[in-house]
């Protein structure tokens, strides 16, 4: 299970990371926001408090200019990071490349690397309207979870009511990552595809993010715990 540490500042994430006792235990996102405040001095941090970073900057422009910006992310040494589908099978193995040679400069493992199919707030009539793709949702995930896979990809970021419908013919060992994570009866926010944690695992989901239901919980680890815990809990067959 993934935190999204979806603060305005470096100090604000950090001071959240610190509420736990135990910070070499999680797994936690850095988005947009965050890293273009804090840069990679706030990657560094937290990796020095022992965190596992998931890099989330979704990549998108062309492959050059990619592949460069792979090689930055590469020697960071995060365990994640992503990019934009949409981008085209030749800009994703550009990243692929980028991240290989900068983990291997660095003496790091490389970065999987997880692709952006549609994102969770888009909804099948901006699909339409807005993006004007004729094809169903679903259909569109499905496309670009395959262009991923054959680009060689390690997997996608989905809202998890895609994920069965995306499983056939993908690899075995595919990440399916899942944000809109929310727990019953809570605001969806500006999330438009959402699911509860046990719902995700049952829909064959092999990681989840998870942002303000715990960043913004009176008590923030034990908001983490009692997520964690759906997540975690044994499947009913």
């Amino acid at each position: 299970m993934i935190i999204a540490l979806d603060f305005p500042t470096p100090a604000d994430a950090l001071a959240f990371v610190r509420r736990f006792p135990h910070p070499e235990e999680l797994f936690c996102k850095v988005g947009m926001e965050l890293y273009y405040q804090g840069g990679t001095a706030i990657v560094q941090a937290l990796q020095s408090l022992g965190v596992r970073v998931f890099l989330d900057l979704k990549l998108h422009d062309i492959p050059n200019t990619v592949e460069s910006a792979g090689r930055i992310i590469g020697a960071l040494g995060v365990a994640l990071t992503t990019v934009h589908a949409q981008g085209g099978s030749v800009m994703m193995a550009a990243a692929k490349r980028g991240i290989r040679d900068g983990a291997a400069a660095s003496g790091v493992a490389p970065a999987k690397i997880l692709a952006i199919t549609q994102l969770t707030s888009t909804s099948p009539t901006a699909l339409r309207d807005e993006q004007q793709v004729a094809v169903p949702l679903p259909e569109s995930v499905n496309h670009l979870a395959q262009l991923a896979a054959t680009s060689g990809l390690d997997g996608v970021v989905s809202s998890a009511a895609e994920v069965a419908r995306m499983q056939p013919g993908l690899p075995d060992d595919f990440l399916f990552i899942t944000p809109g994570i929310r727990l019953a009866n809570a605001v969806h926010d500006d999330q438009v595809r959402v699911m509860t944690p046990d719902a995700a695992r049952r829909a064959g989901s092999r990681g989840i993010v998870v942002g303000r239901p715990i960043t913004q919980a009176a008590d923030p680890v034990a908001a983490y715990q009692h997520i964690k815990s759906l997540w975690e809990e044994p499947l009913n067959e």
